[in-house]
């Protein structure tokens, strides 16, 4: 009978692997296997199970689950006769169990062996009994069981032993000799990613990595802990973190790690919070404006001058006998712009496109609407360009702030609006007339043959606007908004400008501007991160830029320090309301949208990656795509979300920290849940087709029923489905990563077995390592061995195309067990097939052969007619390599002879491509031009184009073998086009050799 608990709760009896019963029976085990022959109170076993509301009949309901266990454990068990196994003792329950029954005992025996290997100074032997103590784990101890008793501290405290165990490990590595490293790395990334926490475990993740040569990825381990420490605990890294990080600098070496310290460690686990280092983060309780006048601050940001309402008149003009429509007065000549913000800077390229829009004397009148997201800077940049026209403009400058999206909702109207032009003009009251019509008419008629500038500021919409646009002979409307006014540009030909956030140069100008370019530049790497931080919005760095002008000693790495503490909120840029505080400024927009919209910009906040697509949207809302395109509209032209590219959609990070609050606060949970399910279903069901598409003979795992109003996507071939991952790659690997640390790990696994075979194809085997790794981690937080299996062999896989070869053969081996384990022969056979890759790559081509013939057997016995056409193909390959050209023609005849039997154009394909190489080979160069034409044509078929750039590789070949050099050169070139547009690694070695052509 063998017991396992290191990782989900299991028992075997014999080979038969033993169903344990409801949750809280399983539950009742693992208790009793965590403490491992002790005996176990029967108020602890109910304090345990029912945590704080046991029912009075729980002792009883314990007693059941025992006399279950029991049968479970002893089938032969006479009734009555007392149990061998399942004693009572001490008032409660003991279950005995031995070294070679129960995984935890061997582990603890192991690393106990490994501390007396170390105290002799054998320290590769100590490495050795920590690996294979560290090999026995499948996860988290006792995963799988009822969370609220999975975190009970006796589980807590066996997944403390294993971090020791990866940390004494890791700890001897330097003493131990290479050979070993790559197997501790595998354990140590799965205890970092599942203690993230953790400084000492990170640092010697760090360490190890730069140990091995892997720099980039020790200091990119390094900003991902420091990012992750700041965003969720608010804390600095500590001592030996930031040590790690300066000895994988090369700055500095850390001191060799002396095993005995690491020892007393062990005995008593450090479970502190890691101390921090950062500067105090105490900051005034509120931030003033920069500037003492409103109008300034405003402008600084998105705004509104201090000139917001009615604007202020010019010289009165003498009374006039009769209305404005009989008898105009001469109009006076205002100068109403707010004056221009001193620290204004960058922008260049927007005012050259704005200088190129103003009209020349007696040429027609022009509007230009500047339309961009809340706190973009429009303003700023409307009374900037509009100081610098004024002069070209000597019949009057005015500004109207039309109050569009102010804070109490009521937008001016196109009287009140009317009246204050007028007024502006030194018209009298009493001659301006009642009616809406007649004021445009008057206003139009008063602007006529003159030339005008006049600033129209936070419009709501175009009918708004429309009343106030001047005569068209001269004058120049300039209209800001947060909406994108079509209106204005279909019927009035206004010009427009979509402003988004300024580059990173122009940030740091205007940062430099503000706080002195003397103390940016002292600060610079604080600097940067402020600007990243900020999103390089203008309201943001202008509010930080003003608390940091306010306290001119706080060092601006302290603000940035407040603001990755923050980050994912917008409590660090709440400044005076309401125009120096964010939350206040984008509620103006938020509010003017219609429900539905409104619904659906909270809901976006659920969306884990950079862009949107319609479907995608439509199943996050439970609508249809026509419906939400007009939501999606709507919010386009709001500037609460950015259409990037026709028909995806993107948030700014501050809005998405202002939709995740609100989500937060008027959505239930209930309701989030339900759209993040929806989400989640459309993109694993949307991927699981494609890659159907893209291989539809390959094994591929099964899904559940999507949710309700999902929508998954559909794909007509191979093309449409390729297309499909690359568009939505960034938001599948984001996805992941999301359900990795917020969800229950099941889409995460899920969604990177579906995506193992598109980032192979396309050579993002880095890409691969990061999302099979999540995958494990997730698979294992959720107790499923089929994942973890999946991940395991996936993963492998990747880590030999980049060459990590120790590391593929432990998951491979890992993945293998977990297959044989779940009975899955499929899974069996893909593991074989990996590994005989691997063994071709490494030249063993006689051990290839041997993991082939095991494939084969394995889907002989599972009935997979066509994967044993694969490997018939792969078979004929390794014959290839090996020089028996006879046997791989035999062999990859059988493949393709299969391929047509199933109708698999994809393996026929591939077993054309092998039989070209075999007759190229053997010097049959028209029979090898034959066989790749078939190949090409039936990868174009099905628009395979990576395996199709092989192909034509393979044609120049045997152009080159005929001599006909211009021939390889055409197939290459084609080739190169192929590959550099999918991004694939070996687009390099295409380049090279059509260099070498010359």
């Amino acid at each position: 009978m063998r017991f396992q608990i290191l990782g989900p709760v299991r028992l075997w009896r014999g080979s038969t692997d033993v169903r344990l019963g409801p949750p809280k029976q399983r539950a009742l085990l693992a208790l009793l296997l965590a403490h491992a022959g002790q005996p176990v109170p029967l108020h602890e076993i109910v304090d345990a199970l029912w945590h704080a509301d046991p029912p009075a009949t729980a002792a009883n309901v314990v007693h059941r689950h025992v006399a279950a266990l029991r049968r479970l454990l002893e089938p032969e068990l006479v009734s009555g006769t007392a149990s061998d196994r399942l004693v009572r003792a001490s008032g409660g329950y003991a279950l005995r169990v031995t070294g070679d029954e129960l995984d935890l005992l061997r582990f603890r025996a192991l690393c106990e062996d490994a501390r007396d290997a170390a105290r002799r100074a054998d320290r590769a032997r100590a490495v050795e009994s920590l690996v294979e103590a560290l090999n026995l784990w499948r996860g988290p101890s006792a995963s799988g069981i009822p969370p609220e008793v999975r975190a009970l501290p006796v589980f807590t405290a066996i997944d403390d032993e294993h971090v020791v165990a990866v940390k004494e490990a890791a700890g001897h590595l330097p003493t131990a000799g290479a050979a070993l490293t790559e197997r501790v790395l595998v354990t140590l990334r799965q205890a970092a990613a599942h203690h993230p926490f953790d400084e000492a475990l990170q640092a010697r993740l760090v360490e190890l990595l730069a140990a091995a040569g892997r720099q980039a990825e020790a200091l990119e381990t390094y900003r991902t802990v420091r990012t992750r420490l700041a965003e969720e605990i608010g804390l600095d890294p500590g001592p030996e973190l930031r040590a790690a990080h300066r000895a994988a600098l090369g700055q500095t070496r850390p001191p060799a790690q002396d095993p005995a310290p690491a020892l007393a460690r062990a005995e008593t686990p450090d479970r502190s919070p890691p101390q921090s280092s950062a500067p105090d983060r105490r900051t005034p309780a509120s931030v003033p404006s920069p500037t003492a006048a409103p109008s300034p601050a405003a402008a600084a940001t998105t705004g509104t001058p201090a000139t917001a309402g009615t604007p202020a008149t010019g010289p009165a003009a003498p009374p006039a006998a009769g209305p404005v429509a009989d008898a105009a007065p001469e109009p006076t000549h205002p100068a109403q712009l707010p004056r221009d913000l001193g620290a204004f800077a960058g922008r260049q390229a927007e005012l050259e496109r704005l200088d190129a829009l103003v009209p020349g004397a007696g040429e027609p009148a022009q509007a230009v609407v500047i339309s961009g997201m809340a706190g973009v800077g429009k303003t700023t940049l409307a009374v900037h360009w509009a100081n610098r026209l004024a002069p070209g403009f000597p019949d009057g400058q005015v500004y109207v702030d039309l109050r569009g999206f102010h804070l109490s909702g009521a937008a001016m109207s196109g009287a009140e609006a009317l009246r204050a032009l007028l007024d502006a003009f030194g018209v009298p009251v009493g001659r301006i007339p009642a009616e809406l019509g007649a004021q445009a008419a008057a206003y139009r008629r008063l602007l006529a043959g003159r030339r005008v500038l006049v600033v129209l500021d936070n419009a709501l919409d175009s009918e708004q606007v429309r009343p106030l646009l001047p005569a068209p002979d001269g004058c120049l409307a300039v209209v800001t908004s947060r909406h994108q006014l079509q209106g204005l540009m279909a019927v009035e030909g206004a010009h427009a400008l979509a402003l988004r956030q300024p580059d990173e140069d122009e940030a740091r100008a205007l940062l430099g501007r503000r706080l002195g370019e003397d103390r940016v530049a002292r600060e610079e790497e604080a600097a940067a991160e402020i600007i990243g931080l900020c999103e390089r919005l203008p309201l943001a760095l202008a509010i930080v830029s003003a608390r940091a002008a306010l306290n001119p000693g706080y060092p601006l790495a302290a603000i940035a320090g407040e603001l990755r503490a923050g980050h994912g909120s917008l409590d660090a840029f709440s400044g005076e309301p309401p125009l120096a505080d964010v939350r206040c400024v984008f509620s103006w927009s938020y509010r003017a949208l219609t429900p539905e919209a409104a619904r659906l910009f909270r809901l976006l906040a659920l969306h884990p990656g950079p862009d949107c697509s319609v479907a995608a949207a439509a199943g996050l809302a439970a609508v249809r795509p026509r419906q939400v395109r007009a939501q999606l509209t709507e919010l386009v032209r709001a500037h609460l979300l950015f259409e990037n590219e026709p028909g995806r959609y993107s948030l700014h990070g501050l809005l998405r920290a202002y939709a995740a609050e609100l989500v937060e606060e008027l959505d239930s949970g209930q309701d989030a849940d339900a759209a993040h399910t929806r989400l989640l279903d459309h993109y694993l069901h949307s991927a699981h087709a494609a890659e159907a598409a893209l291989a539809p003979h390959r094994e591929r795992i099964s899904l559940h029923r999507p949710a309700a109003h999902t929508l998954p996507e559909r794909f007509p071939d191979q093309r449409a489905a390729a297309d499909w991952f690359d568009r939505e790659r960034a938001v599948l690997l984001a996805a992941v990563e999301q359900d990795v640390r917020r969800g229950d790990g099941g889409y995460g696994w899920r969604l990177a077995a579906v995506l193992e075979l598109y980032l192979d194809r396309n050579g993002r085997w880095q890409q691969q390592r990061t999302v099979q790794t999540a995958a494990i981690t997730a698979a294992q937080r959720g107790g499923d061995l089929t994942g973890q299996a999946h991940g395991h062999r996936a993963l492998g896989f990747a880590l030999s195309r980049l060459g990590q070869w120790d590391g593929a053969d432990e998951h491979l081996h890992r993945a293998l067990r977990l297959s044989e384990e779940l009975r899955d022969t499929c899974g069996q056979a893909r593991v074989h097939r990996y590994w005989a890759f691997v063994a071709n790559r490494h030249g063993r081509h006689t051990d290839a052969l041997d993991h082939y013939r095991q494939a084969l057997e394995l889907y002989r016995s599972a009935g997979h007619l066509n994967a044993e056409g694969s490997v018939h193909n792969e078979v004929g390959w390794t014959y290839l390599l090996l020089g028996a050209y006879d046997k791989a023609l035999e062999e990859c005849g059988r493949s393709l002879a299969v391929h047509r039997e199933t109708g698999d154009p994809n393996g026929e394909a591939a077993a054309w491509d092998s039989l070209g190489v075999a007759h190229l080979r053997l010097g049959r160069l028209d029979r090898a031009l034959d066989g790749f034409r078939h190949a090409l044509a039936l990868y174009r078929r099905i628009r395979d184009s990576y395996l199709e750039a092989d192909t034509l590789a393979h044609i120049a070949d045997t152009h080159l073998a005929a001599g006909r050099t211009e021939n390889a050169r055409a197939a290459l070139g084609q080739a190169l086009e192929i590959l550099a547009g999918i991004g694939h690694p070996d687009a390099e070695g295409v380049r090279v050799r059509l260099r070498e052509l010359g």
